[in-house]
């Protein structure tokens, strides 16, 4: 990941101190679970989590991993996390960064953590030959959207996320024979 400014300091925050950003090690699986969680309770988000510190284990750093973590941290306290993964556009033929995850401890949400885990994924972005930086982000989640916007974001129009789950996902992969679409 050369160029990529992996475990740089990003930014001083003021009365703060240094925030730093680091890709986040096995060791780190305990902490990133339970932002996850808080994450989850923070969004109001329906059911419960079902991810597992063995299944964010497995997807980080197993034999193929699917996704990628930094941490914040700030005098060696892990205080936020972003986690992300590659997909491709063949619209643009390059690929895009997919921000799935991220969180800021909330004594430290608006003193600009969140802003130092978005640049140096965007800057991660580019080293990697990305053309775009995406994420999904809740509806109900106005403060975030509001900051999104006023770094540049925009909402898609032209897409809708569409999701299969569980018995519907289940109930597709069973079936067989010629489409009607």
């Amino acid at each position: 990941m050369a160029g990529s400014g992996f475990g740089a300091v990003r930014g001083t925050i003021p009365g703060m101190g240094r925030v730093n950003i680091r890709p986040a090690e096995p060791a780190d699986v305990e902490v990133l679970d339970r932002f996850v969680r808080e994450l989850a309770v923070a969004e109001e988000f329906p059911g419960e989590v079902q991810a597992t510190p063995g299944d964010l284990a497995a997807a980080l750093f197993g034999t193929v991993p699917t996704a990628e973590a930094v941490l914040a941290t700030m005098d060696g306290v892990a205080v936020g996390f972003a986690l992300y993964y590659l997909t491709y556009s063949t619209i643009v033929g390059r690929p895009t960064l997919h921000l799935e995850d991220l969180y800021v401890s909330p004594a430290q949400r608006g003193c600009g953590v969140g802003m130092e885990l978005l640049r140096h994924l965007a800057a991660e972005a580019l080293a990697r030959g990305c053309r775009r930086f995406e994420w999904w982000v809740l509806r109900t989640n106005e403060p975030a959207i509001r900051f999104y916007r006023r770094i540049g974001a925009r909402e898609l129009d032209e897409i809708h996320v569409m999701r299969l789950a569980d018995e519907g996902l289940a109930e597709l992969a069973r079936t067989s024979g010629p489409s009607s679409d």
